[in-house]
């Protein structure tokens, strides 16, 4: 008996160690950040749940490349302005079973009956969580996520270089241009890419190896192994003077103490075809929010939504079909080098080099040109906008101009320093005629 119970163990445990690694590993989704910079977009939801792409959330990439890549086990913290994220989540990732050793928990901030704080950073976040994870069976590996990032990556590829070169940590690395170093957490590494340094925004930067001319920039991507993972966020929750923070926290100690190793986002990126850049952008202002999601718009798209062999999943609204009426001459609907989405009316309209999300209207002899227009937007006739960022069911009035005159502008909208304007409905409503 004692030899028929080890040959099954044996089996048991090879049939384990030949899975691929990311079906022994969990997604921990870290999304709970306002982004103030994004300024009224994130007046009511989290940066994760902002509109991208035209049907899309921000925090879909990370989560449609968890489970492109094979990772069944997947959690999303949540903090600030959570109803928006989570019903999202709920509508449009509710399709993981638990028969299928399949699992998607939302793990929102929560109180306590010994503890009075929130998530104090995003170690701590992890940290409060450590019970729910541990209840996930043949768990071996954790990849922590930013949900606020647009990119397509096989985080399967990162996971092997993790295990191959037996670091406590894998951090996700950009290459960047040195001259953008001081906007970033930076990575000294050796010639072996084992990590020597972290030095948060530094004025000179170390730059790569053979490459004088860039360096590499954390993407806030860590690879762990489980155990591991847990006993230093353990020391660290035992730290009182400790920000519970991954970046200024864990990996520093870790880069010291342990073995970190950079992982470049060249080797896991996934590209369509078309695709020349390792895409990767940080959606955190709304002068990168709108050129990103100008991107989509253009002849060939640097990023390709496209290509179903990597889908970006989301929550599809049932919606018909975009419609373009009247045909005469200073009354056409019509939209050139746009993404129009579902449920969209352009009536008598030109739509230019702009993207419209879910059940727009646009009405008689207004022009669009560089907008991003939020779902429900109602845009009245005789409207002139150009450059602008309109939020979720703004109601335009007839006649409105924007962006043909900066000092007004600014007066009535928020107005970046490189002239897109924010639109949102107090703005509207505090408009004087």
């Amino acid at each position: 008996m004692q030899n028929k119970a080890a040959s099954l163990n044996r089996r048991q445990s090879d049939r384990t160690n030949n899975r691929r690694l990311a079906e022994r590993s969990m997604a921990f989704v870290l999304a709970g950040g306002r982004g103030s910079r994004l300024k009224d977009l994130t007046e009511t939801r989290a940066k994760p749940a902002v509109f991208f792409g035209g049907k899309f959330r921000i925090i879909d990439f990370a989560l449609s490349n968890a489970m492109n890549s094979g990772i069944k086990r997947i959690g999303v913290a949540t903090q600030y302005k959570q109803h928006s994220l989570i019903r999202h989540l709920q509508r449009g990732w509710n399709f993981y079973r638990a028969e299928r050793n399949e699992s998607f928990d939302i793990m929102p901030a929560s109180q306590t009956m010994s503890e009075t704080r929130w998530y104090e950073g995003t170690a701590d976040a992890v940290y409060q969580n450590i019970h729910i994870i541990e209840s996930y069976s043949n768990l071996e590996y954790i990849v922590v996520l930013a949900g606020d990032h647009i990119y397509k990556m096989d985080y399967e590829i990162m996971l092997e270089e993790h295990v191959n070169s037996k670091a406590d940590v894998t951090i996700g690395c950009l290459e960047i241009p040195t001259d953008n170093a001081s906007e970033f957490g930076i990575m000294h590494v050796d010639e072996s890419y084992r990590i020597t340094d972290f030095l948060e925004k530094p004025a000179n930067p170390p730059t790569m190896p053979g490459q004088p001319d860039k360096c590499l920039a954390s993407m806030g991507i860590y690879v762990f192994n489980r155990n591991y993972l847990f006993e230093q966020l353990r020391r660290d929750a035992a730290d009182p003077d400790s920000d519970r923070d991954f970046g200024k926290n864990l990996i520093p100690y870790i880069v010291k103490n342990g073995k970190a190793q950079a992982h470049r986002f060249t080797k896991s990126c996934v590209r369509s075809d078309g695709e020349e850049e390792a895409y990767w952008r940080d959606v955190g202002t709304v002068d990168a929010y709108m050129e990103a999601n100008l991107d989509l718009t253009s002849f060939e798209p640097a990023l390709n939504l496209y290509d179903s062999s990597w889908p970006i999943w989301t929550y599809s609204e049932l919606a018909p079909g975009a419609k373009f009426i009247h045909d005469k001459v200073g009354r056409r609907g019509s939209a050139v080098n746009s993404v129009i989405s579902g449920g969209c009316i352009v009536s008598g309209a030109r739509v230019d080099q702009s993207l419209l999300f879910t059940r727009c209207y646009i009405h008689s002899y207004s022009t669009l040109k560089r907008c991003i227009v939020l779902p429900e937007v109602d845009i009245a006739e005789v409207c002139q906008l150009t450059n602008v960022v309109i939020d979720k069911g703004v109601k335009i009035p007839k006649g409105l101009a924007v962006g043909n005159d900066a000092e007004l502008d600014a007066k009535r909208f928020y107005r970046t320093k490189s002239g897109v304007c924010l639109i949102t409905q107090p703005m509207i409503d505090n408009l004087d005629f």
